[in-house]
C-alpha cells in the first residue's frame, strides 16, 4: 500500500513551515501543500527549496487571508479578506469564474517559485465544493497534476492523488497506532492528512488549531513506517 503523509498550511506561519520541515526531516512527512497567501511563503518556499526530498504541492485558499488576484470582489468582504468560511452551505455558491481567476493566481504564483508542482490540494476542503468540481477537474488536467481525493471527484481517479484520504489524524486522533489504523483500511493508496507546525505568536493570532500541531511532530517524528507501507 502506497502511504502518503502529507502536511498541510506549510507557510501559514514560519512556526508552521518550521514544524513540517521538521516532521519531514525527523520524521515520517513525505509532502506537503503550500499556501500562496500565508504569512510565511517565502520562507516556506526558502526551506522547501533546501530539502528537495520534500514533495511539495498547492494549498488552494478560498476561506482564509486576502486573494492574490486584484479583482475578485464576489470573493471578499469589505476588509478585503475571503467570505467564506468552511463550508458554504449557508451562503450563495462562489462565484465560479472569480475563483477560476483567483485559483490560477495562486497556481502561477507557485510556478514561479522554482518548486516542481506534485499535487493540489486546498484548505478546509473547498476543492471539494460541487460548485466547483468542474473547475477543479479542468485545472488539474491542464496543470498535469493530480488532486486530492474528496467524494466530489470519487468518479474521476484518473485525477485522484490517492484512491483514499484519511481524516482522523487531528486533535484525539494524533496516536502512536496511525499505521495499525490505515492497515484495516482499503485501497492501494492512503493519503495522511496532518498539521504539524511549531506554535508562534503568529500562529495564535491566525488559527483556533495551535498546541496539537506540536504533539504531531512528536508523534510523527516517533513513529515508525512498517515495512507494509510503501512511502513514495
Amino acid at each position: 500500500m502506497r502511504i502518503e503523509i502529507n502536511a498541510d498550511d506549510f507557510g501559514l506561519t514560519k512556526g508552521v513551515a518550521d514544524g513540517i520541515i521538521q516532521a519531514h526531516q525527523d520524521g515520517c512527512v513525505t509532502s506537503t501543500t503550500l499556501m500562496m497567501n500565508g504569512l510565511a511563503t517565502d520562507y516556506a518556499v526558502e526551506k522547501a527549496l533546501e530539502n528537495p526530498d520534500l514533495k511539495v504541492g498547492i494549498h488552494l485558499v478560498l476561506t482564509w487571508g486576502k486573494p492574490l488576484h486584484s479583482s475578485v470582489p464576489n470573493l471578499v468582504k469589505s476588509d478585503g479578506t475571503f467570505r467564506f468560511t468552511s463550508g458554504y452551505h449557508d451562503m450563495e455558491a462562489p462565484n465560479i469564474s472569480e475563483v477560476e481567476l483567483e485559483w490560477r493566481a495562486q497556481l502561477d504564483a507557485y510556478l514561479t517559485t522554482g518548486l516542481p508542482l506534485d499535487h493540489i490540494d486546498s484548505h478546509h476542503h473547498v476543492h471539494g465544493w460541487l460548485p466547483l468540481k468542474n473547475l477543479v477537474i479542468q485545472l488539474a488536467k491542464e496543470y498535469d497534476v493530480p488532486v486530492r481525493y474528496v467524494d466530489s471527484i470519487a468518479d474521476h481517479p484518473e485525477i485522484c492523488w490517492t484512491d483514499t484520504l484519511w481524516t482522523g489524524f487531528y486533535k484525539e486522533g494524533i496516536t502512536d497506532d496511525l499505521f495499525d489504523v490505515l492497515q484495516k483500511e482499503n485501497g492501494t493508496s492512503i493519503e495522511v492528512m496532518t498539521h504539524p507546525g511549531q506554535v508562534d505568536d503568529d500562529l495564535r493570532k491566525v488559527s483556533s488549531y495551535t498546541d496539537d500541531r506540536e504533539k504531531e511532530i512528536e508523534i510523527l517524528s516517533r513513529i515508525k513506517v512498517p515495512d507494509w507501507a510503501e512511502k513514495k
